[in-house]
């Protein structure tokens, strides 16, 4: 890897699991990288306990002096090479079989480096949302896990979890590979480590765990700037963020012209319905805040008591004109989650952070003599959210240290509907390639066996086009990683109440695009998990038996064992007199139904939205034939299709039919 450009804007994440605000032009990663011998000369991935790849070709790089030969040695294998101008130097030693532990030594000039304890075995990189950061503590019997935590061939190394606006050539905290004590596994993720436990079962060779995970990252976000142009969707977002790597003021600027069209163009939207504008006219239906603000659930208003979804904020702070020919910094306590605020009609600043504070640096001229408006657009997706407060935190700091509270009294306006707004693209967790940038990229290009992937909450109300996403991550990460590199996937677990009757359902969706992803390319395969949700608990603990079905898919798909991947899978429907039959393959013993003589979840659509209803289900062989008024009218066949279904269909091997939706020839 090249060195990062030379004006870097990291977004690191704060102790707490919130946000930072961040400085413009930090520049310390890029200079770092030009220093020549007198740090290590190997790159962070090696270190003591790492693990390497088995068979393949093994990639290892760092720097030395510009110019400078470097030799590397590592079980009685040889390699050498020439660092270029900037120092960055990367050798490849012959392919070597599982075992260890070794010795790895880099020298260059009078300089050495030595990394002990090195095992070569398999390499799994685990990434995603929240579902895949879950720690050990957080899973089920908790306490006896990491009690019991033992084991000298599971090596643990957790990447640091900063976004960037460019590519990082290194990671930018400390981190290490670990063996797996009590001490190292409590934080490590659960999902990971359970899978790579259960797969060491029947495929005896060190696993190197590398977790790399954002709770409530979107997709998107660890997805490379080039790999998401090749879709030409986020191509005016890219230029706006690679604008915002030199001039994050001017980039701002841009995003609140991008993100205004959004709002003008949105369904329900009125002809000159512009609140950032300082001539907006504020008519009846907005109201007046709490002078205390906080969160609105908390309002006492009942439309807002379960709101999920956008609020407007509207204010005035008064100025003297000595106080606007300052500069000054816009100090926004805590916002919960995602903010898009105007200072007189021009965006300052938009932050994902549920529950942090923001600080923007407001444009020279932009602030004048008399009233100044400020309007914060909130966007919340779960439990609190809005201008939490307390209002003093609210503020306008100028350079010569006042702070001019805006506390001219907030007007506040709900902006019902289901349509989200587009994120900034340098937010960390839902922008746009910052989490690859940030988290990604430092892994350079070392060895992998494959990769696990638990997201898409994150994604939900994009649904529609997640498998697309899908397809862009795959084949970004392995021009990265290689193109043979597999993927699994964490089936979506079910969340939420269940219906009580049939109903569209963004989560079903989600997992349509995920089980499309899986079906279309044969080094994909998908672990079902629809059934160790929890209906009050969007991070379901029962990660051992998500491990233990990853690992099934993996022994499969990677290792070539010949064995049903994930349970049954429908591959067909066909008409039957007044009947439809559904034939399934992937069965492991007799299809059975859980708690009853028949299947439940079962639905019967027409073409159109809403026709669905629930069919009656007979299990007979490898088929399940569904009875339904008006049944020779249907045109699909969906199965658990809503948030959280009630499922019931299994095989013999105790593993379940997931969610689908088939269409009938």
């Amino acid at each position: 890897m090249k060195p990062a450009a030379s004006s870097v804007q990291l977004l690191p994440r704060r102790a707490g699991g919130l946000l930072a605000a961040v400085a413009f032009g930090f520049a310390a990663c890029a200079a770092k990288a030009e220093e020549p011998a007198g740090g290590p000369l190997l790159h962070a991935m090696f270190q003591d306990h790492a693990v390497l790849q088995r068979d393949k070709p093994i990639r290892v790089w760092g720097r030395a002096k510009p110019a400078q030969r470097v030799h590397v040695a590592l079980a009685g294998k040889k390699a050498h090479a020439n660092a270029d101008g900037h120092g960055y130097w990367e050798a490849r030693l012959p392919a070597l079989k599982a075992g260890g532990p070794y010795t790895l030594t880099a020298t260059a000039g009078g300089s050495s480096q030595t990394v002990g304890d090195v095992l070569v075995g398999d390499v799994w990189l685990c990434s995603g949302q929240s579902n895949m950061e879950l720690q050990v503590w957080r899973s089920l019997d908790a306490r006896a896990e990491i009690e019991g935590a033992h084991g000298e061939t599971i090596r643990l190394l957790t990447v640091p979890q900063t976004g960037s606006v460019v590519p990082l050539e290194t990671f930018t905290a400390p981190t290490r590979w670990e063996k797996v004590t009590s001490g190292t596994l409590r934080d490590f993720s659960a999902a990971c480590f359970y899978f790579a436990r259960e797969l060491q079962k029947t495929v005896e060779v060190p696993m190197g765990l590398i977790n790399s995970a954002w709770g409530g990252s979107r997709i998107e976000a660890w997805t490379s700037s080039a790999g998401l142009r090749t879709s030409g969707e986020y191509n005016d977002d890219l230029d706006v963020l690679a604008k915002y790597a030199t001039d994050p003021l001017e980039a701002t600027g841009r995003w609140g012209e991008l993100w205004g069209r959004w709002w003008l163009n949105r369904a329900g939207t009125r002809p000159g319905d512009e609140p950032w504008s300082p001539a907006y006219f504020a008519s009846n239906e907005w109201r007046s805040a709490p002078r205390d603000l906080g969160a609105w659930e908390r309002w006492g208003v009942p439309e807002l008591a379960d709101y999920n979804g956008m609020v407007w904020y509207r204010t005035k702070v008064r100025l003297t004109a000595e106080q606007a020919e300052q500069k000054a910094v816009l100090l926004l306590g805590s916002i919960d989650e995602i903010d898009m605020t105007w200072v007189n009609g021009r965006a300052v600043g938009s932050t994902y952070g549920p529950g942090s504070s923001r600080e923007y640096p407001l444009p020279e001229n932009l602030l004048h003599a008399g009233d100044n408006v400020v309007v914060v657009n909130a966007l919340d997706t779960y439990r609190d959210g809005g201008m939490d407060g307390p209002a003093s935190a609210y503020a306008l700091q100028l350079q010569d240290g006042t702070r001019v509270p805006l506390d001219g009294g907030w007007k506040y306006r709900m902006a019902t509907g289901l349509d989200a707004p587009p994120s900034a693209p340098w937010q960390t967790a839902g922008g746009l390639s910052t989490l690859y940038n940030g988290m990604i990229a430092p892994i350079g290009r070392y060895g992998l066996r494959g990769v696990l992937w638990y997201q898409g909450e994150s994604n939900i109300t994009q649904a529609g086009s997640y498998q697309a996403r899908l397809q862009d991550l795959r084949n970004d990460w392995r021009a990265r990683f290689g193109a043979d590199i597999p993927l699994l996937i964490g089936q979506l677990a079910g969340y939420g109440m269940p219906n009580t009757k049939p109903a569209e359902s963004g989560w079903a969706e989600l997992r349509e695009a995920q089980r499309q992803a899986d079906l279309e390319d044969p080094n994909t395969g998908m672990a079902v998990a629809i059934d160790i949700g929890d209906r009050y608990d969007i991070h379901p603990p029962n990660k051992q038996e998500l491990g233990r079905r990853l690992a099934r898919v993996a022994r499969h798909l990677v290792y070539g064992e010949k064995l049903p991947p994930s349970g049954p899978v429908p591959l067909s429907a066909r008409r039957d007199g007044d009947s439809v039959v559904v034939g399934f393959g992937d069965v492991s013993g007799p299809l059975v139904a859980y708690g009853s003589h028949t299947p439940i979840g079962f639905e019967l659509c027409g073409a159109k939205p809403a026709s669905c209803r629930y069919a009656d289900a007979e299990i007979r062989g490898h088929d399940v034939i569904l009875r339904a008024p008006a049944a020779r009218l249907a045109t699909r066949v969906r199965y658990g299709w809503a948030d959280n279904p009630v499922v019931t269909l299994f095989d013999g091997a105790g593993l379940p039919a997931g969610p689908f939706e088939i269409h009938i020839p």
